[in-house]
Formats: structure tokens, C-alpha cells, sequence
């Protein structure tokens, strides 16, 4: 006689000898992390994974046990069994930290990945969490090397814990925690802040604003990701940033850059030279949006961002290269715009002088209370365009604690507009630093300018009129200098500075004597006649500030809290000051590093997404094949013993009950159970075909229906292979569900 085993408990067959005619070939190896079956011989302990078991035979007469994988395939065990029993897998290993450091608005940690583990939960306590609060699942990231890595953002300013724990069979390990982790404020200074309270999806002190909703966007679902905004529910990263240009949104929106996206990847692009196009319906449309890269590795590669009509836009922590135009330019009536800590590389090559792009980060045409600081700019040959020829005005720009690191010019060169200039650090700059024209006002102010060609200069006059003159053609604006350190001189033949108090003609700034000094109106530019406007004087007009020492800005900017990503990004390139200050073609092993870079392998949490935390954000949606859908593994096992859904690959509704009996699986009893009512639906997507199993209660013979055809599973388990597709169980007879269990075929 022949008994069919599913779910067995440990058990004794009777006395046994042993056959050397066993053919025995699809055993594996003990694992401690699978549930295993094992067959006892008088040889030694065969193994077998019951995920990939299809039967197990008795016959009772001659003792001959058959063991039938899932792939067919056939182990005969002749008389010499002398007892089968079940071995649950054991929880997963423990997490080790290896890193851990709080940064700005953000804290991370870094651990080897555990054997095992199928995912990780991650909790966060401190600042605005007074107890241990799980973040979501997309800040969690595996990578090809073996390292995974958790980035919490959104923190207010304060001292916070995190704790790590891997997961395994739904259940998780020891986990490991980490303290004492210090987060700081991101400077929250500058033309962009003043008058202006919570410039993008973000208040001032670091939280997203109320009802905020979150968007998490990576290289395979850029195209698909759903957000559902306050006038509907919109897809792909263009597709949802449109929606905010119709003027019905009112929800702030932050959408989170994972790992590195291409321009093959984008759903669309709203600008056909620049890329990503951030609108408003009309001028200064208040957007409160937030584009901002998670970790250190946060990359936009072959796109650039066109802002237009907008208000209250941050950009921060991610990288662009190979950009088709501007990194990001802000074009057209824009007004509190913040663009902080992002690397900028070499854009599209093109001719003459376009051999490394175009504009890095450009601020034009009425683009005003702007504040760029914290940027790292890799050797960019037109850094930054401030203004162009038919601003209004006014309009008030800052740049601050910014790295020059080796590019060419515009740091930044200034059109019609009041620009205050403060702390940042010019490094090895082969054409020149500052350049004012048309009417333009710029305080220059605590910067340090090393192995810079002419630090300073206004068009047509000064160092300018020197030479060939190459800097600009154009009327001349006027700039006001104090507190600057230059050093290294670079490479020009006319490199010394003219002050105005050494030439009240041809100089090249006016060297005030103190901050707050104002610029004689008689001091006017020699093309054109331009004065001064004292902006930076005007209580009214002037932000809140405090310049760090001229001489500290070096060891600040290229600090942990310095220009560019989270501790400078991923990319690790070292120029060469002996020959690349006065150098400004392009580099090549910078070029070859960049082109050649595609990311790092990431896999977000084990390709699984978790609803999180509704009052403030939305759950991104994307279809079955993308790395943010639950992903279908051998094995998947979903219980109810929380009166919830232990597996996200089931999507149910339906209520849930304690007395209705209780089922086995894989050794473990379960008491709570799924009721199958007429509104209960359990619904599922197979990317492959695969085997499935549902246990009903230990006493019910089951009754239900699948994609609504009536099945009757005549037992407390019913099992069916499923091609790949969509499902839904739904109510045939009342009955009880404990679990469904999902395997290979």
C-alpha cells in the first residue's frame, strides 16, 4: 500500500535493513537556513529541501521509500529507512555593522549580507522616533559585492539609533544595533531661504511636511512608477513631476533617486535638450517638490533637469554626468530654489568649446532666490552661467561652501544679477574664477582661490583688458571683495589681481575694508558705467549668515560635511595639480571613469516593497517584472498569524479568526486563519510558473475558487500548478485558510 506524504511529522518506519540497491542522487547537503526533510539510513542522514519536493511514497509491504522532487526527478530508497522527520530552518544569521555615522538629515550603516536572508528590516529611534520605527524598505539596498546598506532620511537634527535585523522564512534573525549616531541640519542659508519657509517637500528642521508623498525611483522602474497625487495617479518619473505643472496638486512630492538611472530608462522627457523637466502652470508656481539621491550612489547619467515657472524646488545628493545640455538649468521665472551637495561630471562632448558639455548648473532669464552651496563640480568647462540678457530683476543668487575641483570658468559668470559669492573653494582653475558683466553685482567674500587663473575679473577692464582679453566682450558689472584668501598663483602671465585701491581705472574688484562697507556709487564699471548696488548692505535684502574663515575652507568643503553626495559619493578620482591646474582640455581617465561607470548592482531589500507609513506617504507602484514589486521566490509562505498577511506577495482582504482549528506546515502549527467569506480575496502574480499549495484547517476538506472556477480540494491541503499570469481566490464554500505556500516547478 502507498501513502502519499505532504506534511508530515517525525516518524518511525518499521526495523529496516540496509540495500545496497539504493539509487540515491537528488539529496543536498544539511542546511540549517532551508526546511529539510530527512531520511534516516543505516548509511547516514539523507537531506532534502522541502521546497523542492514534490511526494514522498511508502509501501508499507516492502518498505521501499520513493522521494519525487518538483523537477521529476526520483530517489528509491530500498527497505533501508529507518525513520523520516522534518527540520525547520533556523532564523537567519545575525547582522554585524561594519559602518555606521550619522551625516546631514540622514543616518546609514553598512553590513556584510547574512546567508539566508531574504530581505532585512531596519528600525530607526531618536530625534522624532521616541521608539523604534521601521523605515522604508526602499532605503534598504543589497549590492553585487556582497555589502548591503541602509540610508534613513528625513531626520530632524539629533542623536539616533538604528537596528538591523535579517529576515528568514519570515522571521527575523538577532539583530544588531548601532548608536549614539549624531545627525546634523543641512545649512539652511542663502537667497533661496530668505522670506521662505520649507523649500521643497521638506520642513526647516529636516521632516517632510504633512501628507508629503514619497516616490521611490530606480533604472528598472522609472518608467512605471505610480504616484497617487492629490488630483490622481500618475506614472513614470516625467509622467509624475507633468502632473505638478497643471497647478492641481497640492501634495508635496518627494521622489527618491535609487542607484544610477540612465536616459534609456525614463518613461519620457518633458525638455528634448535638457531632459526632466520641472514646470509650473504659470511664474513662481509653488511646487514643493523635493528630487533627492539616497546613499552615496545616487547617479543621473545621460540627462540633465530643465526648471521652469517654479517655486520651492530643492535638489540634492546626486550626481550628474553625460548630461544632453545643462546639468540643471534653471530657465524661466523661478523663484526659493535650493541646489545643494550634488557632483557634477563632464556633460555630452561636443565641439570646440562644448568638448566637456555644456553648463554645469545655470541659473537664467528672471531665476531668482536661488541658493546653489555644497556642489562638487569635477572639472567642468562651463561651470555656471548667472544670468543672461533679459532679467527684470531683481534677482538674488548664492553660492556657498562649493568645490571648484579643476573646472575651467563661470564660478560663476554674472549677467544683470546680485550674486553673493561666499566660502567656497576654487581648486586648480585653468581659465578664471569670477567673472562679472552687464550690470552685475557680486560680493566676493571669505572665498580660497589655489592655482586659480584670475581669481576676479570684470570684463574690458583690469586683468581683462590685459593680453588677449578672452574673458568677455560685454559691458562690465561690478564686484566687491573682501576677506579672500589666493594662493598658489596660477598660470597667467597677468595673474596679481588688480585691486581698486591700486588702480581706480583698470582694477579688477573694489577691495572693501571691512563686511559691511558699502561701495562708493562714483565706482563704476569702465564698459558701460555700472555701480554697485549694495545689496549685500541692504538689512532688508540680506539673509542670515556666518562666513566660515577663508582659510578653513579648504579642510571644510572637501570635508565630511563637504561638497558633493554623501561623503563624496561613490566615484574616487584624485587629480593631478602639478599638470591639471593649468589644463583644460579634458581629462581622460576622469572621462574613461565616468563612461565606463554603470552602477553598482544594487538589489532594493531583496526586491521586495512594504506599505509604509500612509499619513505621509503613498506606496509606489510599479508593474510585476520591476526590483520595487514583491518578487515570487521558491518557497514564498504566507501565514496570518499577526491577523495580517506575513508574505507582501499576496494582496488580501478578507477577516481573520482564532478559533477555527488549526493547520501544520512544515512543522509549525498555526492557529489563525483567513475566513472565506463572500467579500474574502487573496490575490497574486507568478512571473513563472509555479506549484501551489493552500492549507486549510487540520478537520475541513476545502472549497474555493480560483480566477472563479470552483475547485474542491477533498483534503486540508490542496496543491496545483499554475502557469505564469494573475490570480484571485475568492469564496465557493465557507472554509478556512491558514497559509499558502508558493514552489518551483
Amino acid at each position: 500500500m502507498k501513502h502519499t506524504l505532504y506534511i508530515m511529522a517525525a516518524m518511525a518506519l518499521s526495523p529496516a535493513w540496509a540495500a545496497a540497491q539504493d539509487a540515491v542522487s537528488n539529496s543536498v547537503a544539511q542546511d540549517l537556513q532551508e526546511n529539510q526533510m530527512i531520511l534516516q539510513t543505516a548509511r547516514g542522514n539523507n537531506f532534502y529541501n522541502t521546497s523542492a519536493l514534490d511526494r514522498v511514497d511508502i509501501d508499507s509491504k516492502s518498505g521501499i521509500v520513493t522521494v519525487t522532487t518538483s523537477a521529476g526527478k526520483t530517489d528509491t530508497y530500498r527497505a533501508s529507512v529507518r525513520g523520516i522527520s522534518f527540520a525547520k530552518a533556523q532564523t537567519a544569521q545575525s547582522v554585524v555593522i561594519s559602518k555606521a555615522e550619522g551625516w546631514q538629515e540622514c543616518a546609514w550603516a553598512e553590513w556584510q549580507a547574512v546567508k539566508g536572508a531574504t530581505k532585512y528590516n531596519v528600525y530607526i529611534k531618536g530625534g522624532q522616533y521616541a521608539d523604534w520605527t521601521k523605515v522604508d524598505p526602499q532605503l534598504v539596498r543589497t549590492y553585487s559585492d556582497g555589502h548591503c546598506r541602509v540610508d534613513a532620511v528625513g531626520l530632524r537634527a539629533g542623536t539616533y539609533s538604528l537596528r538591523v535585523a535579517a529576515v528568514s522564512n519570515n522571521a527575523e534573525g538577532t539583530p544588531a544595533e548601532v548608536r549614539n549616531l549624531s545627525v546634523k541640519s543641512y545649512p539652511r542659508t542663502g537667497f533661496a531661504h530668505k522670506g521662505y519657509s520649507g523649500v521643497g517637500a521638506y520642513n526647516d528642521d529636516g521632516t517632510l511636511k504633512s501628507g508629503a508623498v514619497v516616490v521611490y525611483v530606480n533604472a528598472k522602474n522609472a518608467k512605471t512608477v505610480q504616484a497617487k497625487l492629490s488630483s490622481g495617479t500618475f506614472t513614470g518619473l516625467q509622467g509624475i513631476i507633468t502632473a505638478l505643472e497643471k497647478g492641481n496638486v497640492t501634495t508635496p512630492v518627494d521622489i527618491r533617486i535609487i542607484g544610477l538611472i540612465t536616459a534609456d530608462d525614463v518613461d519620457e522627457f518633458g525638455s528634448s535638450a535638457e531632459g526632466i523637466q520641472v514646470k509650473g502652470r504659470k511664474a513662481d508656481s509653488e511646487l514643493n517638490l523635493t528630487i533627492e539621491g539616497i546613499g552615496d550612489d545616487a547617479t543621473i547619467k545621460g540627462f540633465g533637469f530643465l526648471v521652469r515657472n517654479s517655486k520651492s524646488v530643492e535638489m540634492r545628493n546626486f550626481a550628474v554626468m553625460r548630461q544632453m545640455d545643462d546639468g540643471i538649468s534653471l530657465d524661466t521665472d523661478n523663484s526659493n530654489i535650493w541646489l545643494h551637495n550634488i557632483d557634477v561630471f563632464y556633460g555630452k562632448s561636443g565641439g570646440g568649446d562644448h568638448a566637456k558639455g555644456d553648463g554645469s548648473i545655470d541659473v537664467k532669464a528672471d531665476s531668482k532666490f536661488v541658493t546653489i552651496d555644497h556642489c562638487h563640480f569635477w572639472d567642468c568647462g562651463k561651470t555656471s552661467m548667472c544670468g543672461m540678457k533679459s532679467e527684470t530683476g531683481p534677482n538674488y543668487i548664492t553660492y556657498h561652501h562649493n568645490w571648484f575641483d579643476h573646472s575651467d570658468s563661470r564660478h560663476a559668470r554674472v549677467r544683470t544679477m546680485s550674486v553673493h559669492m561666499w566660502n567656497n573653494y576654487f581648486d586648480g582653475n585653468a581659465k578664471y574664477g569670477v567673472g562679472a558683466v552687464m550690470g552685475s553685482s557680486v560680493f566676493v567674500e571669505n572665498n580660497y582661490f589655489r592655482g586659480t587663473k584670475d581669481p576676479m575679473l570684470i570684463s574690458q577692464q583690469g586683468t581683462d583688458a590685459k593680453g588677449s582679453g578672452t574673458f568677455s566682450g560685454e559691458e562690465g558689472g561690478m564686484i566687491k571683495a573682501f576677506g579672500n584668501v589666493i594662493a598658489e598663483k596660477g598660470a597667467s602671465s597677468n595673474y596679481t589681481p588688480i585691486a581698486y585701491s591700486t588702480n581706480k581705472t583698470d582694477f579688477d574688484y573694489y577691495d572693501a575694508k571691512t563686511r559691511d562697507e558699502k561701495v562708493p556709487a562714483d565706482v563704476k564699471s569702465k564698459s558701460g558705467a555700472h555701480a554697485y548696488d549694495n545689496f549685500d548692505t541692504d538689512s532688508k535684502l540680506m539673509y542670515t549668515y556666518a562666513p566660515d574663515a577663508a582659510d578653513d575652507v579648504p579642510g571644510l568643503v572637501t570635508g565630511y560635511y563637504g561638497a558633493g553626495r554623501l561623503g563624496h559619493g561613490n566615484i574616487v578620482f584624485a587629480f593631478n595639480n602639478a599638470t591639471d591646474d593649468s589644463d583644460y582640455g579634458v581629462n581622460s581617465k576622469l572621462a574613461a571613469l565616468i563612461d565606463g561607470y554603470n552602477g553598482d548592482g544594487l538589489i532594493i531589500n531583496g526586491s521586495t516593497t512594504e506599505k509604509t507609513d500612509t499619513t505621509k506617504t503613498d506606496t509606489t507602484k510599479t508593474d510585476p517584472q520591476q526590483p520595487d514589486k514583491p518578487v515570487v521566490t521558491d518557497g514564498t509562505l504566507c501565514t496570518f498569524s499577526g491577523s495580517a498577511p506575513s508574505s507582501s506577495v499576496f494582496t488580501v482582504n478578507g477577516n481573520y479568526a482564532k478559533n477555527k482549528g488549526t493547520a501544520v506546515i512544515d512543522g509549525q502549527t498555526y492557529n489563525v486563519c483567513l475566513k472565506m467569506e463572500s467579500a474574502t480575496s487573496i490575490k497574486f502574480t507568478l512571473a513563472d510558473a509555479m506549484t501551489l499549495t493552500i492549507y486549510f484547517g487540520s478537520d475541513e476538506q476545502g472549497s474555493f475558487k480560483l480566477n472563479g472556477k470552483k475547485i474542491k480540494a477533498g483534503a486540508n491541503t490542496y496543491t496545483a500548478d499554475l502557469a505564469a499570469g494573475s490570480y484571485e481566490i475568492t469564496k465557493a464554500d465557507k472554509c478556512n485558510i491558514f497559509g499558502l505556500k508558493l514552489t518551483k516547478k
